[in-house]
């Protein structure tokens, strides 16, 4: 798919996403003048990282990961020698849920199939999801819910999965908030991180 077909898919994702009155989210969004916050990212990356919902930052901006776990993101990043121009990130729900709480079975069934559709669109040979939600819908997804297991057993790990596209790696990764909330797991993040250089070639 060319750039300007991708930009016009990914638009288009972001239109309906803008107009679904019938999602759970619509009316907090609304409510609150927030942003549906779509991804944001290289059309071409390699790597593509899943989280779990927008924060309140992100709900203001409209742009993935640019709070406190979005710093520690690009950190881990530099640690791996990369940066955020070089990749896509993207979150399961496209609004934020309200109080940052955990991501609903009905709001993941309403939101899932946008980021189906941006798998498809971007085709990245390594999606890195950051946290458990995002692990359990990605290994589903690729119907390698058998390898499933708490992050706690999957942090660090990549597992091989068939896209239409092709091979692709799902690297399993706690989410970046860990380490606002704990300084100590940072060093355990960028352990696991080392993971991507290996697999980026």
């Amino acid at each position: 798919m060319q750039e300007d077909a991708r930009r016009e898919a990914l638009k288009r994702i972001k239109d309906e996403v803008l107009a679904l009155s019938e999602s759970p989210l619509y009316e907090y969004r609304t409510k609150n003048h927030y942003f549906p916050v779509i991804g944001e990212g290289n059309h071409y990356a390699k790597l593509m990282f899943v989280g779990e919902a927008p924060g309140r930052t992100e709900a203001q901006t409209g742009r993935p990961f640019v709070g406190a776990a979005g710093r520690v993101l690009e950190e881990l990043l530099e640690s791996v020698g990369m940066n955020r121009t070089e990749v896509y990130i993207a979150n399961i729900l496209k609004d934020r849920p309200p109080e940052n709480r955990d991501p609903l079975p009905e709001e993941i069934t309403v939101y899932g199939p946008f980021l189906d559709r941006q798998i498809e669109i971007i085709q990245p040979s390594i999606i890195a999801t950051l946290g458990r939600y995002s692990l359990g819908y990605i290994m589903r997804k690729f119907e390698m819910e058998l390898y499933l297991q708490p992050i706690s057993s999957m942090h660090g790990k990549s597992f091989l999965a068939k896209a239409p596209y092709g091979e692709v790696s799902i690297v399993c990764l706690y989410h970046p908030a860990v380490a606002v909330y704990n300084n100590g797991m940072k060093d355990t993040l960028k352990k696991d991180f080392q993971i991507i250089k290996t697999l980026i070639t």
